[in-house]
């Protein structure tokens, strides 16, 4: 919406460095900046659930930086369109404009991105539970790996399968109630 300003550079930057670096160097510096460094967090694994946030912000640092990224190349694609000119010629105001017309039609491509997400988030977190030593299913496949335990490998190998074809599968049925012109029970010519 404010194409070529301040707020514009950031929401490119960002996404420039959310992708190009990897998971394990984002749980790298952020332990050793936020644990190391400043002591704001304790290392370890325990109750607490404030240890989950540097996890989950370097898991979670990719994935938000590809959709900031659909998000803005979307909006710009959508803001040129001509019902958006349409609803401002009738005096929609620009909230209504950006939030009602603009941002539900550039949502599908974010849209179709989250079942991929979903599936790098969860690879992604193998290493970091290694490096934030967070008992879960990725150590539980590094451990098996090391072990050369063919039997438990396989299993967590399925188990991540399923949630990835559930994701995906999630995001072609909800495809529909984002848009209502797209049709699921479409039968072939």
């Amino acid at each position: 919406v404010y194409r070529g300003r301040t707020f514009d550079c950031l929401s490119l930057a960002f996404p420039l460095v959310g992708i190009s670096l990897p998971g394990f160097v984002v749980a790298g510096v952020l332990s050793m900046v936020f644990i190391a460094f400043l002591r704001w967090f304790t290392p370890g694994w325990g109750d607490d659930v404030s240890q989950l946030v540097l996890p989950a912000l370097a898991l979670s640092l990719a994935p938000m930086a590809y959709i900031t990224r659909l998000t803005r190349v979307s909006m710009l694609d959508v803001l040129g369109a001509d019902y958006v000119r349409t609803a401002r010629a009738k005096g929609c105001s620009q909230p209504v404009v950006v939030f009602k017309h603009c941002l539900r039609n550039a949502f599908l491509p974010v849209f179709s991105y989250l079942g991929p997400a979903a599936a790098a988030t969860l690879t992604g977190s193998f290493v970091v539970e290694q490096i934030f030593n967070i008992p879960g299913m990725g150590q539980l496949f590094v451990l098996s790996v090391q072990n050369r335990d063919q039997t438990l490998i396989l299993g967590t190998v399925m188990i991540y399968s399923v949630l990835l074809l559930s994701f995906n599968l999630l995001v072609d049925l909800g495809y529909s109630f984002i848009d209502p012109r797209i049709d699921l029970a479409a039968k072939g010519s």
